[in-house]
């Protein structure tokens, strides 16, 4: 199968977080195949119920390739035209997997081994399967993980500190406000105190930023809610201690604010010869640890469209990408270093 073909059966296999087994599925056959012809391993790493890494691994994998599986909602099949793929996931992460495959397959003809694939759940949630992996490293000393750069390697990405917010109040007729509490009044003050944060700056990575992801309360408009949420999303360039402590601050004696996330932001390395960039999201690299090696961070396709209804891949990047990871493997399984 050819990286575009391979890129529309993946994004046609519906895989949003939580939901990852059939694409599960779909890899683990398409990677045995690819190692019955060239005497690698595929493993099924269990990570939840229903819910596997596949990692297959072509003699001692000193190099691994990784992305990950899962998209966000709401699925939408593929389609094609002259220059891009379409579809969910199309970018983010599904035409990155294609061209990590048709990299192993192009290694493997010219008889390169000692390098592997591996392809994980839960990044676009909790990172749960870099987490399992984390845990379950194989040695490998480099780890280049694909997230759309445009095929430019990002020398920073910039951290996710998460939090969901809760505030109860009491039920009362909306006549009578004075009779209940309103929820949804505590919610707003605490939002607007949050909005109201000094976010810290870095040289590299530039400004923190917020974002109030979901907003959800109330039962009708004529009743005092007795219950809201939101959840937020802060992108960090350093240190969060600031960030925490001015959660808590507005949501004392107002809400509960439960963090849920915290990805640290990563300052990375260059690679001689790749064009360099800094990204403002956030990845699995910092969740993996080092367990799987020194990191890279580079892969097709704009950041711009993903999570989004234009979502979509551009072939030629496609195919950039697969000559680009096998000078990246191949260099490193020779010299052990990022230049020539």
């Amino acid at each position: 199968m050819n990286v575009f073909a391979l890129t529309r059966a993946l994004v046609d296999i519906e895989s949003t977080t939580g939901h990852e087994k059939a694409v599960g599925d779909f890899l683990s056959t398409e990677l045995s195949e690819l190692a019955s012809r060239f005497g690698g391993r595929v493993e099924r790493m269990s990570v939840a119920p229903e819910r596997d890494n596949v990692f297959v691994s072509f003699g001692e994998p000193m190099v691994v390739l990784s992305t990950h599986m899962d998209t966000v909602p709401p699925f939408f099949p593929s389609r094609e035209d002259d220059e891009f793929i379409w579809g969910r996931g199309a970018c983010d992460a599904k035409g990155i997997i294609a061209a990590m495959i048709a990299t192993a397959e192009a290694l493997l003809a010219s008889r390169t081994t000692n390098f592997g694939l591996l392809f994980v759940v839960g990044e676009e949630r909790d990172s749960l399967g870099a987490k399992t992996a984390a845990e379950n490293s194989r040695g490998a000393r480099f780890l280049i993980n694909g997230e759309p750069t445009e095929n430019q390697l990002a020398l920073g990405s910039k951290g996710a500190l998460r939090f969901e917010l809760t505030a109860r109040g009491k039920l009362a007729h909306s006549a009578y406000p004075e009779l209940g509490h309103s929820a949804i009044d505590d919610l707003l003050d605490v939002l607007q105190q949050v909005r109201a944060i000094a976010l810290p700056e870095d040289a590299l990575l530039g400004r923190s930023t917020l974002n109030i992801g979901t907003i959800a309360g109330g039962r009708a408009p004529n009743v005092v809610a007795d219950h809201a949420s939101a959840e937020v999303m802060f992108r960090t360039v350093g240190d969060p201690a600031a960030i925490r402590e001015g959660v808590q601050a507005a949501a004392a004696g107002r809400a509960e604010a439960c963090e849920v996330l915290n990805t640290p932001a990563l300052h990375l390395t260059a690679f001689d010869g790749l064009p360099t960039t800094v990204v403002a999201f956030a990845t699995d690299v910092p969740t993996f640890g080092g367990a799987w090696g020194k990191p890279f961070l580079i892969g097709p396709g704009s950041i711009h469209v993903a999570h989004t209804t234009e979502e979509r891949i551009p072939k030629k990047q496609l195919l950039e990408a697969v000559e680009i990871y096998t000078r990246m493997v191949k260099q490193l399984l020779i010299t052990g270093d990022t230049s020539a």
